[in-house]
């Protein structure tokens, strides 16, 4: 593994023949990638490796929105570094955080979520088509948010349960329920630029205290989209919350909403993790149709 980031590097201009890796650790990285952190000189970073037939794709597009998140000029994200690969082998090298020790500055993170949202498009959706975990997550572009999240969101998550066998027929009948209320279910809001997939592993602070946000699902959505997923499994204070509606309030009723808005992280569970989130998508499902 030194060696095949060592050949990363130099390839990207961030070392020197001569120059050593020290200091390799396994880092945790998630369920997809292996990831490591490694010295080089005095610079600290991080990387995720794989080997998955499309991990060419994978990392370029994890690179890519990362960038689009680094442009906003709103949040701070891991400076990507190099995306290299060899064959099947693949790794994205980013600049290693340091995790903080004491202070946490949670209303500096409302506010830097609050600007992220208010980056805007014309149209919700995003010029590529992206991952969310280790599913292709689609972006085709529409004006109507209730029909992008009805069909780019929940319709396609259903398809790959169902062909998987993980949900029946019925199915069908209840979603199109929910499709025919989602107008007045969810308040009309511009698109605003997501993290995507904004749970606590997704983040951390550094020495400094300061935010970071990292694995990105990014797209321009419902901004509600990332709240709700951050109330989905906890793991964020409630000073961020207050600093968010100080700078961007949310319309009356966003709590109620959450559950709502969950319904695509809970059917994307399903399909990574299986049936034991078949109930709980379903019991949330049933409030709303």
């Amino acid at each position: 593994m030194m060696e095949f980031l060592h050949r990363a590097l130099v390839h990207a201009d961030l070392a020197m023949e001569n120059e050593k890796i020290t200091a390799l650790k396994t880092e945790y990285g998630g369920s997809i990638n292996d990831a490591f952190s490694f010295q080089l000189g005095e610079r600290r970073f991080f990387a995720k490796y794989n080997s998955r037939n499309d991990v060419k794709q994978f990392f370029s597009l994890e690179a890519k929105g990362l960038s689009l998140l680094e442009n906003s000029r709103s949040i701070n994200v891991p400076l990507v570094q190099c995306v290299y690969y060899e064959g099947q082998d693949g790794v994205l090298i980013m600049d290693y955080i340091e995790n903080g020790s004491s202070h946490e500055d949670w209303e500096l993170f409302g506010r830097n979520l609050a600007a992220l949202h208010a980056n805007s498009s014309n149209e919700f959706g995003l010029d590529h088509h992206n991952y969310i975990g280790s599913l292709e997550q689609k972006n085709t572009p529409s004006s109507d948010w209730t029909e992008y999240f009805a069909q780019e969101r929940l319709e396609v998550q259903y398809q790959y349960a169902r062909n998987s066998g993980l949900l029946g027929k019925e199915w069908r009948s209840w979603l199109d329920q929910l499709y025919s209320k989602l107008n007045s279910l969810m308040p009309v809001e511009n698109p605003a630029l997501l993290h995507g997939d904004l749970w606590s592993g997704n983040y951390k602070f550094n020495e400094d205290g300061v935010p970071y946000v990292f694995d990105p699902s990014v797209y321009y959505g419902h901004r509600e989209v990332d709240i709700a997923m951050m109330h989905l499994f906890g793991g964020f204070d409630k000073r961020l919350f207050s600093a968010y509606q100080e700078v961007k309030p949310l319309e009356n009723g966003w709590e109620e909403r959450i559950d709502l808005f969950n319904l695509y992280p809970l059917f994307v569970h399903v399909n990574l993790f299986g049936g034991s989130y078949v109930t709980r998508l379903k019991n949330v499902l049933n409030n709303y149709i």
